[in-house]
């Protein structure tokens, strides 16, 4: 069965699991919990994305992540691409890491915001690591009500806020809030209705923007044009052409739009075909009326045809 493919645009907000490959431990000791967040901090600085919560443990991790204008693909290759590298170096390993594909559940943030925060730091206690979220030092957990606990990887305020906007008052009532007796279930975080209904909307409102999880210039122009002559029988000379025949207009489509989700711009779609950029403009328009021939276009280039 074809995995479904990621919702991503800007300002999209993910609360991501990613586990250890046949749930191996990722983390031995405590200098493999410092690497990761040093591995995090660094990609914070380099993609700007907002973090609000994380733990780390020994064979998993939680974040919750709100992305800017890297999609969060890209962002997670990096991170375990560059963390397995330090685990097979120095334990002299070599392959997978991490399971297969990381999960990644879009969320509405104004909804879900706290309860996904408790629900994360909740993870020792319902492990029985710990007896108190205060003694387990590997999540964001004590950033949130310690004035003297600072993290330059966690975004505060935002939750902060959601208690008090006078910072001394916010952390206490952030303290009652996570020791107030009432445990958050994931049952309880995803009502399934109701997500379901904020996805359809995501999709209703970024619709030409949802990005299928496609890496920027994977594959070069000629090759997606290749594609399109062999699935709509067009050769390029008919792209580039000032011919407006039904065939050859909705290949033009095809090729703009596919290109342009695999990270190309407007300009360079409209040089490569030698037309105006507004023409291109107008093809981008019409992406959802061919959204099944660019995902046959798609998994066409992925079968090197």
């Amino acid at each position: 069965m074809a995995r479904k493919p990621r919702i991503e645009y800007e300002g999209a907000f993910y609360h991501v699991i990613t586990r250890g490959n046949q749930k191996q431990k990722i983390f031995k000791d405590p200098l493999d919990y410092r690497k990761f967040i040093e591995i995090l901090v660094g990609y914070k600085q380099r993609y700007h994305f907002h973090l609000y919560a994380y733990i780390l443990m020994s064979n998993h991790v939680h974040l919750l992540i709100e992305t800017r204008d890297i999609p969060l693909s890209k962002i997670l290759q990096g991170v375990n691409q560059r963390y397995t590298m330090y685990y097979n170096r120095r334990y002299k390993t070599v392959g997978h890491l991490f399971q297969g594909r990381y999960k990644a559940i879009l969320c509405d943030r104004d909804r879900y915001l706290l309860a996904l925060i408790k629900y994360i730091h909740y993870n020792p206690l319902r492990a029985k690591i710990t007896e108190s979220l205060d003694q387990y030092p590997w999540s964001s957990h004590r950033p949130y009500f310690t004035k003297t606990e600072r993290s330059e990887l966690l975004d505060t305020d935002l939750v902060l806020r959601m208690f008090s906007d006078n910072k001394g008052r916010a952390r206490k009532q952030y303290a009652m809030f996570m020791n107030d007796g009432a445990t958050v279930k994931q049952d309880d975080v995803y009502a399934i209705v109701d997500q379901r209904r904020f996805i359809e909307k995501v999709v209703e409102k970024h619709d030409g923007e949802i990005k299928n999880e496609r890496r920027k210039k994977e594959y070069t122009l000629p090759r997606i044009a290749r594609v399109i002559e062999r699935r709509c029988g067009i050769s390029l000379e008919d792209l580039r052409s000032w011919r407006r025949t039904i065939n050859i207009l909705t290949a033009r489509r095809l090729f703009s739009i596919l290109a342009k989700e695999y990270g190309y711009t407007g300009r360079e779609i409209a040089a490569y075909l030698r037309k105006d950029p507004a023409a291109v403009t107008v093809y981008l328009r019409s992406s959802k009326d061919v959204r099944k021939e660019v995902e046959v276009m798609a998994a066409a280039l992925k079968k090197n045809m």
